[in-house]
């Protein structure tokens, strides 16, 4: 009889949404979810990889100075930045995702394509710069998949999709029509309930799944909840006035909302972060593809790395480089929901400062390649666990303006790094961009400390004052 009890009062309390993803668990449509969303990361990895070949190839075929082929990388990332500030305020369109994955997928290869048939640097540029633009919109797919997932492997299925580098990006159109489902947070947070419960039921059935029994409700009315059932009125999260409140009032909103008294601490640490890692993930790219060039003002330099290195060393530590990234995805996600978000960013960046100390000293061109290698696997590796905590501790109200803003800013640290690594390497300056790398590195893995939340089995929070 106690258990009869019990059931009835579950089912007139009503379930939450983590409460349904819990039950339902992880499954077929989760799996769908993720070769969808892991799309969206391809254009922004692609794009970097070719940072590391147009310079070089440039240089020796259009006879470019160090400054343009900075420029042309700082192009690039500066369409990333105002990519990421207008896709900030695609969460207002999340409903119509096929429209707009489509939009951000045809400036994405359009531009791509017609940099290829570039006539002149000035017309590289300007595409180059579009290309950025569009390809920056993989953060709203992050977001997009954060939820759907259970809290109790949360972490490591956020890494899984950061390893996505390998799917066309000419795929995302098409699966769009067929796999795209809305954010089910955003349509509940807008009152849209019917809506969302749709999607909890169709997640439902392709995972083989029961809902858990009552009605959806919010963690806020779940701990409000009294005597009496929960109307269908109260689901309704929103006003009737503050749904007619214009784009321009919401975006407001929403950056106030993210400078609030509970989240002014972890949005002040995120910008900064962000920028810190996105000038170090890219400048030691740029550093490993300066070096294999052995393109260098610096004749100890060119000596060093031409020496018994065959003519396509670019293009093997390249690829080195970016499969190296793998098994420091794995070791995230391996640590993310046993350690936590915190203790795991800590421990990965100070692996990567370890292993950039040895180049203080004078080391052969293949241990320092090797070393640069290992460093940015284990810093790419917290790089994207920041990326997950990031779009985890801001509330569904404003987590499209958070981690659009977070990456913007980070995204100013692209456009800076190959100004200043590239100069350095080509002017004969390694030890001091080592020196600089380390120093930032270093300073980045300090600052986690002083996150004031830990995200490990803590649920996805719908309003600012979840956070407390």
């Amino acid at each position: 009889m106690g258990d009869d009890d019990y059931d009835e009062e579950r089912r007139r309390q009503g379930y939450t949404v983590d409460e349904a993803l819990s039950t339902m668990g992880f499954g077929n449509f989760q799996g769908f979810a993720l070769c969808f969303g892991g799309t969206g990361w391809f254009a922004d990895a692609m794009e970097i990889s070719l940072l590391s070949f147009i310079g070089p190839a440039l240089k020796s075929e259009w006879l470019i100075s160090p400054n343009e082929e900075s420029f042309l990388s700082s192009a690039i990332f500066g369409g990333m930045f105002i990519g990421a500030c207008e896709s900030s305020e695609m969460k207002l369109i999340l409903t119509q995702w096929r429209m707009g994955i489509q939009c951000v997928t045809m400036i994405t290869s359009g531009a791509g394509l017609l940099s290829a048939f570039s006539p002149d640097y000035k017309s590289l540029v300007i595409l180059r710069f579009f290309v950025g633009f569009g390809a920056v919109g993989g953060h709203v797919f992050h977001s997009w998949f954060l939820e759907f997932i259970p809290r109790s492997n949360r972490g490591a299925w956020m890494l899984v999709i950061s390893g996505f580098w390998v799917i066309g990006e000419l795929l995302e159109a098409s699966l769009a029509w067929a796999h795209c489902h809305p954010k089910i947070r955003y349509l509940f947070m807008k009152g849209r309930t019917n809506e969302a419960i749709r999607v909890l039921e169709k997640v439902a059935i392709i995972n083989r799944k029961e809902l858990p029994t009552g009605n959806l409700v919010s963690d806020q009315q779940r701990i409000r909840i009294d005597e009496e059932n929960v109307t269908s009125e109260e689901t309704h999260l929103l006003s009737s006035n503050e749904k007619n409140t214009t784009s321009i009032q919401t975006c407001l909103k929403s950056l106030l909302g993210l400078f609030s008294p509970d989240l002014l601490t972890t949005t002040l640490l995120l910008l900064l972060l962000s920028f810190a890692y996105t000038f170090a993930y890219y400048g030691l790219q740029l550093m490993i593809s300066a070096l294999s060039s052995g393109q260098s003002d610096c004749h100890t330099l060119n000596s060093i790395f031409s020496e018994n290195v065959p003519k396509d060393s670019l293009y093997i530590d390249v690829f080195i480089t970016y499969i190296a990234e793998l098994p420091g995805l794995v070791l995230a996600a391996i640590l993310v929901d046993r350690l936590g978000r915190k203790l795991s960013i800590e421990i990965l960046t100070m692996m990567a400062v370890i292993l950039i100390l040895p180049m203080l000293s004078h080391q052969s061109g293949t241990v320092t390649i090797a070393l640069l290698v290992g460093a940015r696997t284990f810093h790419s590796a917290a790089f994207s666990t920041l990326a997950i905590y990031a779009k985890e501790v801001y509330p569904t109200s404003i987590r499209g303006s958070g981690s659009g803003l977070v990456t913007a800013f980070g995204k100013i640290g692209g456009v800076i790094c190959p100004l200043v690594a590239v100069g350095l390497v080509r002017g004969c300056h390694q030890t001091l961009a080592v020196i600089m790398f380390g120093i930032i590195i270093l300073i980045s893995g300090i600052g986690v400390i002083f996150f004031r939340f830990e995200m490990k089995g803590r649920a996805l929070s719908d309003f600012t004052s979840d956070t407390k």
